[in-house]
């Protein structure tokens, strides 16, 4: 994984340990998202991209955090293909 749990609770600033079962999975589904998006053949593969996957995954985990009841995909995928445009491989 390109981000660990504590990571992701710092960027949120989140101190306790009540909400790591759900940041977990939130932090899972932003890396298979950043994953797709990059169109990067595993996960692997993704993290080696560096700070623009990094920082690609932190904004996805903490918009889908923010933004649980009430989430548009749509605004979160245009905003990851714009983090990620230099980094996305292209497709024939």
């Amino acid at each position: 994984m390109s981000v660990t749990l504590e990571e992701l609770k710092d960027y949120l600033r989140i101190d306790t340990p009540d909400e790591d079962t759900l940041l977990e999975g939130l932090l899972a589904t932003a890396e298979s998202l950043c994953t797709a998006v990059a169109r990067a053949e595993d996960a692997e593969e993704y993290a080696s991209l560096g700070s623009p996957a990094k920082t690609a995954v932190l904004y996805a985990a903490s918009y889908l955090y923010e933004h649980r009841d009430e989430a548009d995909h749509r605004e979160l995928m245009l905003t990851l293909r714009a983090l990620l445009f230099g980094v996305r491989k292209e497709t024939f």
